[in-house]
């Protein structure tokens, strides 16, 4: 198996922890991949170091970071800013366990509610969003800049980080 041929099926090399300054290469290349208009590694570094709602998680796979997603965590709500993964790695749900690992961390962190913004074109990953519990809840005009396509407003509610069945203290 080659690095271009990830394991179909595999997950015991998955894993995630909190970003550091120093995956910002490697996010970089995740975010040019994924998205029209990507962050800039400054932004990134903004965001580690000195926005205090900022929380973000990169997605492991034997070591090799291959997803990343981050949210906002202001009084007890979570605002998610972005969600990607390799498009080598994608369409074997590691996508739905970045987004599940996201919002229980969201509720670990004692949020009661999670919102996002998704291009009213991506079919994909509003059905990913519907799948965990986000509903619609309005239409932002106009809000990529790139071609001016308006944006979904989705929420969902957070159970409460128990719920998850996980052991206390683990994030």
């Amino acid at each position: 198996m080659t690095e271009a041929e990830p394991a179909k099926g595999r997950e015991e090399g998955l894993s995630f922890r909190l970003m550091k300054v120093e995956d910002i290469p490697d996010i970089l290349v995740i975010e040019h991949e994924a998205f029209t208009m990507p962050w800039t590694g400054e932004a990134f570094r903004n965001e580690l170091t000195h926005n205090h709602f900022a929380r973000y998680m990169v997605m492991e796979f034997d070591g090799s970071i291959i997803g990343y997603a981050g949210m906002w965590a202001i009084v007890d709500e979570a605002h998610v800013t972005n969600i990607a993964l390799l498009e080598a790695y994608r369409g074997r749900k590691w996508g739905e366990r970045l987004l599940d690992e996201l919002m229980k961390t969201a509720a670990y962190l004692g949020m009661k509610s999670i919102t996002l913004e998704v291009r009213v074109s991506n079919e994909v990953a509003q059905n990913l969003y519907r799948k965990k519990g986000f509903r619609p809840a309005g239409l932002r005009k106009g809000y990529y800049s790139d071609n001016r396509e308006d944006a979904l407003i989705m929420w969902a509610d957070l159970p409460s980080y128990l719920d998850y069945g996980v052991m206390e203290g683990r994030v």
